[in-house]
């Protein structure tokens, strides 16, 4: 008796599904807001977060740790760290997206960071904190000197 395989069985099953009626197109996606708010009231409080809790400040008085502290605080990277990951999503969607290109790869970098970030955030490593802010703010500067003066408003 002669087996036939697992490859018939899977092209005859692939066959079939695509036999199904033709699915409709995902209804259009349109941004709530211009690319100015949502740097102002998306990117930047989150970016703001993770910068504002990684590295040291130095004064006469002495020197003050910004890593974060307690649970909550880590919870509040790790907030931010997905608000930035998802920014990078919303960031290529048709109405935000800039062009093809460098914008999408500026807005695929955000969202590795952000994911980064989250791993960061859980592992609650205050050294691969500050370091994957300077990363964030590399990606950020980038973006901002290719497209800066397209994204003025005022």
């Amino acid at each position: 008796m002669k087996h036939l395989g697992v490859a018939p069985c899977l092209v005859g099953a692939v066959l079939l599904a695509s036999c199904g009626a033709e699915q409709e197109p995902p209804p259009p996606m349109h941004p709530v807001g211009d690319m100015k708010e949502t740097m102002d009231w998306v990117l930047d409080p989150a970016a703001d977060v993770i910068w504002g809790f990684a590295g040291f400040v130095m004064t006469a008085e002495g020197t003050t740790d910004l890593a974060p502290k307690s649970e909550e605080d880590w919870a509040e990277v790790k907030h931010a760290a997905w608000v930035l990951a998802e920014s990078g999503n919303l960031l290529m969607m048709p109405g935000l997206a800039k062009d093809n290109a460098d914008w999408m790869e500026y807005s695929q970098g955000l969202t590795t960071m952000g994911n980064r970030l989250i791993e960061v955030a859980e592992a609650q490593d205050p050294d691969s904190l500050f370091e994957a802010g300077g990363h964030l703010y590399n990606i950020c500067l980038a973006c901002h000197q290719a497209y800066a003066r397209e994204l003025r408003q005022d």
